[in-house]
């Protein structure tokens, strides 16, 4: 198998990769699947679930309880895990997080390291520091491993190479493997994962340590939760002797009992299934006498800023499993995708939780990626309110300063307009009257004044004749009429 690209990264501002992203017609083609697949398959598995609100309002009280207690679980978990033979480290820092993992793999004289799928490791920036500390680092969750090849970055939290086409992983795989039967391109789906997993199957039985994330953390037992389609974080977890768990404080629940419902959302949230292919409890080293297992057992813990945001008022968001279902729903994701972010957090939960974790100065265009249309909470299995907490953040930004001049000039203008009723209506009876003028004979609105950039990709219908208040004013008056008041 050919070396893995080097990731390449971008200095763009969000306005402007999602202009390219707007213009590259193969990531369009892709992101058809997010409308056409996931959001489909949920809706039909959510049908299927008719106490899906109250299962939804269990996981929250369950979350909110865990998040309330945290230090207690968090406590009782590493207890359990030292109990039964793992060690847990603890990171406040990605810096930290990630010195950690490179002493564990030194330390055990490891050269080879295959990882599974792990969003965690993506926002530490994991791999980077282990190929530059002279380790060979392999993902084997298919989509990581795709983008990995083409030297990437996930674009989505479920589905890391969503933006590419078949077309494209045909090219990319006859390009980078190596192996005498690959003379001919392969271009069937199932070739292409055989093709894979052949690739793949050699990494895992010569490497030296197994990462991965946990979707759970089970404060009674020690134990943490896989939850996967393809099998390899198994693999990853069973075969190397040494197994290296990096995941996020908030992912600690109190009981395997707390788990069960929160995993009957999740796939169906996720993937539209009723359960995932595989869902593990693992559960420290092998003991005397299996056959299976690692003789070495490690958890990184990591805050790196989870703390700070659970004593915000932002602190909602720690509530989120990752199943993905806000940028499935999501208008602005769609239609621009998740590397216009520049973020491994994309989509509505990613406009929250990146700004919280590298503060709003540096991520001040994501809190405003947003319509606030509200499909993003009302797919979100755990309730958790996107679009308030993007307001709350637009404040931030106002009240900081961070806006452009141009923005907080026409916000206290429309402020001021909104405060004085006569001119508010003198305003919008003009604006109404001159849209319409704009649409033209076909009634479409391809142009508005100072909107250029937002009719540059779309159109719109030209609005009703009257305003609210205007129209309201007439009825109440021609109701009135009628009844001789």
């Amino acid at each position: 198998m050919a070396k893995p690209m080097p990731r390449v990264t971008s200095k763009e501002s969000f306005s402007q990769k999602a202009v390219s992203a707007l213009h590259d017609a193969q990531l369009q083609k892709a992101l058809h699947n997010i409308k056409d697949g996931l959001t489909q398959t949920r809706k039909e598995a959510m049908a299927l679930l008719p106490e899906y609100e109250a299962i939804r309002q269990q996981c929250v009280q369950i979350k909110t309880h865990s998040l309330r207690y945290l230090d207690t679980y968090l406590e009782a978990y590493e207890k359990n895990v030292l109990r039964e033979g793992g060690r847990v480290h603890w990171a406040t820092t990605d810096k930290q997080a990630c010195e950690i993992i490179v002493k564990i793999c030194r330390d055990a004289g490891a050269k080879k390291i295959v990882k599974g799928k792990s969003m965690v490791t993506e926002e530490i920036g994991l791999n980077p520091i282990l190929e530059q500390a002279g380790f060979e680092v392999t993902e084997t969750d298919l989509g990581e491993y795709i983008i990995q090849l083409a030297g990437e970055t996930p674009s989505h939290i479920i589905a890391p190479a969503i933006h590419k086409t078949k077309e494209q992983v045909a090219d990319l795989f006859h390009n980078k493997h190596q192996h005498p039967d690959n003379q001919k391109k392969i271009t069937e789906r199932a070739d292409l994962v055989a093709d894979a997993r052949k690739a793949l199957r050699q990494k895992f039985i010569e490497a030296d340590v197994g990462i991965t994330g946990a979707n759970f953390l089970v404060a009674e037992t020690g134990q943490h939760v896989l939850v996967t389609n393809e099998g390899n974080g198994d693999l990853c977890s069973t075969l190397p002797g040494i197994q290296i768990v990096v995941t996020g404080i908030e992912k600690v629940v109190p009981t395997r009992n707390d788990v069960m419902p929160l995993l009957r959302l999740l796939t169906r949230s996720a993937v539209g299934q009723q359960i995932s292919n595989y869902v593990s409890f693992f559960n420290g080293p092998k003991r005397a006498g299996e056959l299976d297992g690692p003789t070495d057992f490690h958890v990184v813990l990591v805050d790196n800023g989870r703390s700070k945001i659970l004593a915000s008022e932002l602190k909602e968001i720690l509530r989120c499993v990752r199943c993905g279902a806000c940028l499935n729903h999501c208008p602005v994701y769609g239609a621009v995708g998740g590397h216009t972010y520049d973020s491994m957090y994309s989509g509505p939960m990613g406009a929250v939780i990146t700004p919280l974790l590298k503060g709003l100065e540096k991520t001040k265009d994501m809190p405003n990626a947003c319509t606030l249309n509200g499909r993003c909470q009302f797919a979100c299995p755990m309730d958790i309110p996107l679009p308030a907490m993007m307001r709350q953040l637009r404040n931030q930004q106002w009240e900081s300063k961070l806006t452009t001049t141009r923005a907080r000039w026409s916000t206290q203008l429309w402020g001021l307009i909104c405060q004085k009723p006569k001119l508010y209506r003198l305003v919008t009876a003009v604006s109404i009257r001159m849209l319409s003028i704009f649409s033209g004979q076909k009634k479409q609105l391809k142009f508005a004044p100072f909107a250029g950039a937002w009719f540059q990709y779309r159109d719109l219908p030209v609005p009703e004749n009257d305003s609210f208040m205007s129209r309201w004013k007439k009825l109440n008056t021609a109701k009135k009429r009628q009844t001789g008041e």
